[in-house]
């Protein structure tokens, strides 16, 4: 877990210091930085994601590269789906969440066609993986 930790904090002071451009990994890729309130800590927490544009909308998708559980973040935001998105040189509140159905088929679909690896670890794991609307807040 410290691997991933130091990972995600470095991708995270990449992120904030190159205005949402991060290479290596990352390179050419739709990231976000995701902050969700802890389900039992009450704790903030913030998680690099990648996303899909679908309007005024983003789509994040609870992978974990095809591990068998959902990630953290994605509790979370189930407990508490007032989140804090930064995307680009922009920050802003939002409301997230999950879709079922249609919906979230299509986006998964739509998302393993651009970035065939999210079709690799849906097919690694036996949970269907959660696609999450993310949308603004009207301040």
């Amino acid at each position: 877990m410290a691997v991933m930790n130091d990972w995600n904090r470095q991708t995270i002071e990449e992120f904030r210091a190159n205005g949402g451009k991060v290479g290596g990994f990352w390179e050419g890729k739709p990231l976000l930085l995701l902050t969700t309130t802890g389900a039992k800590s009450g704790q903030r927490h913030t998680n690099p994601v990648m996303y899909l544009a679908d309007g005024n909308r983003l789509l994040v998708f609870a992978s974990k590269r095809g591990a068998p559980t959902n990630p953290d973040w994605y509790h979370n935001l189930v407990a508490h789906p007032g989140v804090t998105v930064e995307v680009g040189t922009e920050t802003y509140e939002a409301t997230a969440t999950v879709l079922n159905g249609e919906d979230r088929d299509r986006f998964y679909a739509r998302q393993a066609e651009l970035y065939p690896q999210f079709g690799e670890y849906q097919a690694n794991t036996s949970r269907k993986i959660p696609v999450i609307a993310l949308e603004r807040l009207k301040g």
